[in-house]
């Protein structure tokens, strides 16, 4: 907490130093139309503003800030903490509650996308293959099964971040089988996918499914995908007008999530499984080409006797780079979930929630993270139970300024006034100049990430508000308050 008795002499000369210029100013300009007037407006006086900014440094405007706060309608019974912190020096210019332990919404997604880059590097890509085993005839028969080999892409289909929509990737594979002369197939289409082994999770504790703008989060298990089996049990008004859809997962029995909703039952935005969807898309395209098939789509995780195969077409995602780029400026939470899934896929073996919030916290361990206070539940922070603090935000971000995937990172991030879901904040004053991952859940507004100031230099910061009153919109012009002084430092 900022201790005001050092600005004692400060707030002297500025107090003279105003009542002076008031009293020119009264004495040259005064107008009673004027007095009205700004009465009316309840406008700030520029002449404090300017007398402020000339006797008083940057930092000492950000503590007076900071501690106006305190006493704000907003924020005064709220649990907040904030810190803006130099990372050549290493030192706090100011904070508040740096060490208290605070609910971080989507600004969790900082650590998941971080550990992503670390382990896999920007450069990983996954692979979605086609293949066949047996022999093809002099008529172009196919005696053997085709094979799908997914590897857990999270973009599959979504055209999220650069990927390929199914009809494209389906249109690539039907290619692969012109140049073979396969024109039909005796045998199944078969969707192995081992490393998922029957994945069905729960779904990370204090997720608070009904929350305005929230994403629906992956399901991740491939057995007997159908999307017709997701129940519609809610259709509200009052939420967003584009994401107010629920739904009932036959797959987790809990609540799921859908942007949109075309009516007959069909959850058509989002699907469980996105290989089951692929492979079924590639066999009824087949038919509809006049490639028979006599077998059918079938799920295999493991094989103990494997087939002898050929490669016949790959898909490759967009880079882990392009993935973490979209996450972080949409915010999106299935892509977030996701990541956690792989990296716990490649350290342990295991894609499952569990596994991966392992390795991100052993991750974390090994990195010199502030484990005080932190406790990860999710990748993407829809959990309420995710908790850190702003120190060890900003100290953990601080030491990403050396890894070589910095600026992928860095420029992974939303820009204030500018891109992503910063766009609509810092229009003004810091547009251009903040660069942050946001993070919203009911009564939960986070921001943390990087600023360049007026004089070029680039600063750490962390600013996590819960259970403030009043809405989003009021928090949000707060955070841009606290921050504003920040950018002459």
């Amino acid at each position: 907490m900022v201790n005001y008795r050092k600005y004692i002499s400060s707030a002297a000369v500025l107090a003279s130093g105003f009542f002076l210029a008031q009293s020119t100013v009264s004495t040259v300009l005064y107008s009673q139309a004027y007095d009205n007037q700004r009465n009316t407006l309840n406008l700030p006086s520029p002449i404090t503003s300017v007398a402020e900014k000339t006797i008083l440094s940057a930092k000492e405007l950000v503590d007076i800030n900071v501690n106006t706060m305190m006493a704000d309608p907003v924020l005064k019974n709220a649990s907040w903490g904030f810190v803006v912190y130099d990372p050549k020096t290493k030192k706090v210019i100011s904070s508040y509650n740096e060490n208290t332990p605070l609910v971080p919404a989507s600004t969790t997604k900082l650590l998941t996308t971080e550990t992503a880059l670390n382990l896999l590097g920007e450069n990983y890509r996954w692979m979605t293959q086609l293949e066949y085993s047996g022999t093809i005839d002099e008529s172009g028969v196919l005696n053997g099964n085709l094979y799908l080999i997914g590897s857990g892409d999270p973009s599959l289909g979504t055209n999220k971040a650069g990927a390929w929509s199914y009809r494209d990737i389906v249109s690539d594979f039907m290619s692969g089988l012109s140049r073979e002369g396969i024109k039909k197939v005796n045998g199944d289409i078969i969707i192995q996918t081992a490393l998922f082994k029957g994945n069905i999770t729960m779904l990370p504790e204090n997720v608070v499914w009904l929350e305005n703008n929230n994403y629906y989060l992956p399901v991740g298990t491939t057995r007997e995908i159908n999307p017709a089996n997701e129940k519609l049990i809610v259709k509200k008004s009052g939420f967003a007008s584009d994401k107010k859809y629920f739904y009932v997962s036959p797959y987790v029995n809990q609540m799921v999530y859908a942007e949109k909703y075309d009516g007959d039952g069909v959850l058509t935005t989002k699907l469980p499984d996105a290989p089951a969807y692929l492979a079924n898309t590639f066999r009824t395209t087949l038919v509809k080409s006049g490639i028979g098939v006599t077998g059918k789509v079938t799920p295999k995780m493991t094989d103990a006797a494997p087939e002898s195969r050929k490669l016949v077409a790959a898909y490759k995602s967009p880079t882990l780079g392009d993935i973490v780029f979209y996450t972080n400026q949409h915010s999106d939470n299935s892509l977030a979930e996701a990541l956690l899934k792989t990296v716990g896929y490649q350290k342990m073996g295991d894609q499952t929630s569990e596994s991966g919030r392992i390795v991100v916290t052993n991750h974390l361990k090994n990195e010199s993270f502030d484990m005080i206070g932190l406790n990860y539940m999710d990748g993407s922070g829809l959990s309420r139970g995710n908790n850190v603090t702003p120190i060890s935000q900003v100290k953990f971000l601080t030491s990403l300024m050396d890894e070589k995937y910095y600026k992928t990172y860095f420029t992974s991030l939303p820009v204030g006034g500018q891109s992503g879901t910063l766009k609509r904040m810092f229009i003004g004053t810091g547009n251009g100049q903040v660069f942050a991952k946001t993070g919203t859940l009911n009564k939960v507004k986070t921001l943390a990430g990087y600023l360049k100031t007026n004089s070029g230099k680039t600063l750490v910061f962390s600013l996590m508000v819960n259970n403030y009153s009043g809405s989003v919109d009021m928090v949000k012009k707060r955070m841009e308050k606290i921050l504003e002084p920040a950018l002459d430092l």
